[in-house]
């Protein structure tokens, strides 16, 4: 037998009060159960002491004899700590897209990412070769002085050698 911790519906028309109750997971909501733990009244404001009502001591020892409480119960137990709060599953809407839509948007999110990545490497190649030519220039203003200052170097001497001529022939 698989017992469940649920709540069973009770109350009036459009005035919800529920039971929280230990029962065979094959008998109805409403219907048969082992024992009450707890009750619940949603039409009590949140922070009325009231609103959830536990049997700490019972919900342990059905929890130990391996009940399995519903989602609703079990986000219950975990706020009153006696179990860990259980993660939430996100239940699919039904506008949620298609399979074939979202292959798509993932195809898309690729070619996104592709042009990113192209452009970014496009950026730095434009940066590297800035760089290049920030670089050449001032490797062609070097190699400019350079011959300069060997002509006047090699004019140095010529003009020495004229000034010796002078000279000899003075």
């Amino acid at each position: 037998m698989s017992l469940k911790l649920r709540l069973s519906r009770g109350g009036a028309k459009k005035r919800p009060y529920y039971r929280i109750v230990v029962a065979d997971s094959r008998m109805p909501r409403d219907g048969r159960f082992i024992e009450r733990v707890g009750t619940y009244n949603p039409m009590l404001p949140q922070d009325h002491p009231e609103r959830l009502q536990l049997k700490e001591d019972r919900i342990r020892h059905w929890l130990g004899e391996g009940a399995k409480p519903s989602d609703r119960v079990a986000r219950f137990l975990g706020h009153a700590d006696i179990i860990a709060m259980p993660e939430y599953r996100e239940t699919p809407k039904k506008s949620a897209p298609r399979a074939k839509t979202l292959e798509r948007m993932r195809e898309a999110e690729e070619a996104a990412k592709a042009k990113a990545e192209a452009d970014a490497a496009a950026a730095a190649e434009a940066a590297e070769a800035a760089a290049a030519e920030e670089e050449a220039p001032a490797e062609e203003a070097a190699a400019e002085e350079a011959p300069a200052e060997e002509a006047a170097a090699e004019e140095a001497p010529a003009e020495e050698a004229a000034a010796e001529e002078e000279e000899k022939t003075e």
